[in-house]
């Protein structure tokens, strides 16, 4: 038998770098979270993050930091591209008053998300197997969410067109990203504009342990997404804004 494998709760270091620390609760369900992405990854191919300290600095810290500062209460947020449900399943266990929809094109991925919040008792998840450029065209998704969080699917102006189309107005895409380049940086403002969105800021937070880069992209929605936007499924990726 496999000796079971305990995340580290690191609660002082959540103080120190976030001004915020998990409940008892939380951190069981965290646990509990990664026992299933353990049983799961040998043939689901989930995550390559496997080890205690990176799961925990790399899918709970790095979840975690570029959302914490806000106030999610009743708010409903939207991760696009959830893949394994990251970043939004550890924010729907840390704050359970607001709507998370775990969003993905891969079916046995988002199934995987259903099946485990059912084992944790997650009630403020709800998943979806579709494309971002579907779900920015139809009604029940456009104009509906408050958040927007988007990691590692693909380059910033793409993202931007998945992103702010769901967004109601004065709702804030959060583009989680490693490096960003200087061009990239260029192109922000001026795609965002176009999307009907707005330059927030741009912060830099590293992960505490390993000091791995993490930037992160605050775009506000201020005025209604062209209908033009998203462009047809495989569109935005081809041909980027």
């Amino acid at each position: 038998m496999e000796e079971k494998q305990i995340l580290p709760h690191h609660l002082e270091l959540w103080q120190k770098t976030l001004n915020w620390t998990p409940s008892s609760s939380v951190l069981e369900k965290w646990q509990e979270l990664y026992n299933q992405i353990l049983i799961k990854n040998k043939y689901l191919n989930l995550t390559r993050i496997t080890t205690v300290e990176e799961f925990w600095e790399k899918n709970l810290w790095d979840s975690l930091a570029p959302i914490i500062d806000y106030d999610l209460k009743n708010k409903k947020v939207i991760d696009i591209g959830t893949g394994g449900g990251f970043p939004g399943f550890p924010c729907a266990i840390a704050f359970p008053e607001s709507e998370f929809i775990l969003m993905d094109s891969i079916a046995k991925k988002v199934n995987f998300i259903d099946e485990t919040k059912q084992i944790l008792n997650i009630e403020n998840v709800i998943t979806l197997i579709n494309r971002a450029e579907i779900i920015g065209q139809d009604i029940n998704h456009r104009n509906k969410y408050d958040f927007a969080l988007i990691r590692a699917v693909a380059e910033i102006s793409v993202c931007l067109e998945y992103t702010l189309p769901l967004l109601k107005q004065g709702g804030i895409a959060i583009l989680y990203r490693g490096n960003i380049e200087q061009k990239e940086q260029e192109k922000i403002a001026k795609v965002a504009y176009k999307l009907g969105g707005e330059l927030i800021e741009i912060t830099n937070k590293n992960t505490p342990v390993n000091n791995y880069t993490r930037n992160n992209v605050y775009i506000k929605k201020i005025t209604n997404t062209p209908k033009k936007y998203p462009r047809e499924v495989g569109k935005p990726t081809k041909n980027p804004l």
